[in-house]
């Protein structure tokens, strides 16, 4: 049974509308199914949805990354990867469902897969916490990333969570040193690491296994510190202005696009990743290969100098570059000539305002 959102209901009566068509069963007795009303019909469909889906605000998008229908992260590795074998435990504690890690092969190359996984159904939901990731989970993933950097296997990372797990027992177990030191495994890794946001992106949860090379979303996924709610809890103390704290946000792909925090958008299908999720698995999987291609003639120093130099960029025009002193191993910062300009004019902005009242009495002299 398929699952509608709030602002489908048009899309999801114009769909009933159909099956009833499709069925040879009518209300007197077996009749011939009316192919061409079909066709119409399913044509009124894909409009309906090309127009609903183009202008979607920052809180449907935020539905539409929660759908119940959405593919995981356990679909995509099954579709994408070959030969993928699962690896559980952290060596200090246990084993954490809600994280799916383990070796596999994508265009006849190995790759080290770990996979935030929310579950299908109920069971599985609460098995997998949800996708919410203990201390124990961050510290299995931790372990990989070091083993797959010895051996110089890239790592490909799937983002779906609400955040990490808040509970008594993840915080006295360390949670939030994990994260920092899952953060840190991230952008030490000297092969090249790449993440993909295939739903929601939130919070330290998702940065400790985003801290990448190449920070991919698909279309109608997210990615912010804290969720709409908890946000219009927190500045208005009030969860339904969530649509207010959405727009706030920036949390959609495009406006992190626009922002210098991902580097990539994968389009989703006419409706959503739900509703032909094949042929965006395919697209991913290009998408992956063509993006390790980008890093094989890159050495060790250069994939990790690309990462510490792309996270420093982030909110600068041209961020950080190695300086040029030899007796300077660090980086430097590089200005664009508009903020030299900027900075100039702001140094001397007395000088130029007393010229320009200079000039403007000079004008009125002439004149009168």
């Amino acid at each position: 049974m398929k699952n509608y959102l709030e602002f489908e209901k048009e899309i999801k009566a114009l769909e009933h509308e159909v099956d009833g068509l499709k069925s040879p069963f009518g209300s007197e007795g077996i009749s011939e199914v009316d192919t061409n009303k079909i066709k119409k019909m399913q044509n009124d469909i894909n409009k309906k949805l090309e127009e609903t889906y183009a202008n979607l605000n920052s809180w449907q998008r935020t539905q539409v990354a929660r759908h119940e229908d959405r593919p995981r992260s356990n679909y995509y590795i099954n579709k994408i990867f070959s030969q993928f074998t699962l690896l559980s435990g952290d060596r200090y504690f246990g084993d954490d469902k809600s994280v799916i890690a383990g070796f596999g092969l994508i265009d006849n190359k190995s790759v080290l897969i770990i996979g935030q996984e929310k579950g299908e159904d109920l069971n599985s939901r609460i098995e997998r916490n949800f996708g919410m990731m203990r201390p124990e989970g961050y510290r299995k993933c931790i372990r990989l990333m070091k083993l797959a950097d010895r051996f110089q296997i890239p790592v490909v990372s799937f983002i779906d969570t609400p955040g990490a797990y808040p509970g008594l027992g993840a915080e006295q177990r360390g949670q939030a040193s994990a994260i920092a030191n899952s953060i840190e495994c991230c952008m030490s890794l000297t092969v090249p690491n790449i993440s993909i946001i295939i739903g929601e992106g939130g919070s330290g949860g998702a940065i400790a296994l985003a801290s990448s090379n190449k920070v991919i979303m698909l279309e109608n996924s997210i990615y912010s510190v804290i969720s709409p709610e908890g946000c219009a809890s927190i500045l208005w103390r009030d969860p339904s202005k969530s649509l207010q704290a959405a727009e706030a946000m920036k949390l959609t792909a495009k406006d992190l696009l626009k922002l210098g925090i991902i580097d990539e958008i994968i389009p989703e299908p006419l409706g959503g990743a739900h509703r032909d999720p094949e042929s965006l698995a395919k697209n991913l999987k290009n998408s992956i290969i063509n993006n390790l291609k980008g890093f094989e003639k890159f050495t060790k120093e250069e994939v990790y100098d690309h990462r510490k130099t792309k996270f420093l960029q982030i909110g600068r025009d041209q961020g950080f570059s190695k300086s040029s002193n030899l007796n300077n191993s660090g980086l430097s910062y590089k200005e664009s000539n508009l903020q030299k300009f900027k900075l100039h004019l702001d140094k001397n902005k007395l000088v130029y305002a007393g010229i320009g009242l200079l000039v403007l009495t000079g004008l009125i002299t002439l004149l009168f």
